[in-house]
């Protein structure tokens, strides 16, 4: 195989969560703290807005909220999370079995809670991950910058060249840029135009379908 290492974003890369459960969740914060803005974003600009600047630029720099907010919103969405399972897109359980069966390490690096990410794996028989890296690290060390890779590479002796970074949004093209690691981009979870330009015209691949993805790793 040309890569060792797959790092896989968790929602809308692995998992179809986003339109399903973070933005209802999102909208049902909004009508708690900010009414007003509840009916604002549609899931198209949540997409946009996660994909740049970021979730919490969007919470802090345009919504507005306070750090005692951040922390209520954080606990919304975990309990909401806590009870919503997303699906896993069709391929991706048959991708992470013949690259672990072929030797590789299959990594998450998500945004998404540890704890949720392993459940949603076993809730869709998923293998489990070799390494997960979740909400729960460090602030420093999360997407997009690139610690988790250096991690990787300084654990496990991995060159940059030896990593393959799969997610669907900027801050997952910004950690792979800042290692020097390929990306290839998850396109299966949504076409906004914005998104699709940016990750079609900079990564080193941009996958439509899963079966995409397949073939870069294993024809």
């Amino acid at each position: 195989m040309k890569y060792k290492c797959l790092v896989l974003d968790h929602d809308d890369t692995v998992v179809d969560s986003s339109a399903s459960i973070h933005y209802p969740s999102f909208v049902e914060y909004l009508k708690i703290a900010r009414p007003h803005l509840a009916d604002k974003y549609r899931v198209e600009e949540y997409f946009e807005k996660n994909f740049h600047p970021g979730i919490l630029e969007l919470f802090t720099d345009e919504i507005g909220l306070s750090p005692e907010e951040l922390k209520e919103e954080e606990a919304f969405w975990r309990d909401y999370v806590k009870n919503h399972i997303p699906h896993a897109y069709p391929g991706i359980k048959e991708i992470i079995e013949e690259f672990r069966a072929r030797g590789g390490l299959i990594v998450v690096d998500s945004h998404s809670l540890t704890e949720n990410i392993i459940r949603d794996y076993k809730a869709n028989g998923l293998p489990e991950p070799d390494v997960i890296y979740g909400w729960d690290i460090p602030k420093e060390m999360r997407k997009p910058n690139p610690g988790t890779l250096f991690d990787l590479m300084e654990k496990y002796g991995f060159r940059p060249e030896d990593i393959l970074v799969v997610d669907d949004l900027k801050p997952g093209y910004d950690m792979a840029k800042g290692a020097g690691v390929d990306i290839a981009a998850a396109g299966w979870a949504h076409s906004v135009p914005e998104i699709v330009s940016f990750m079609s015209e900079n990564c080193e691949y941009f996958c439509r379908t899963v079966e995409e993805l397949r073939k870069i790793l294993f024809d």
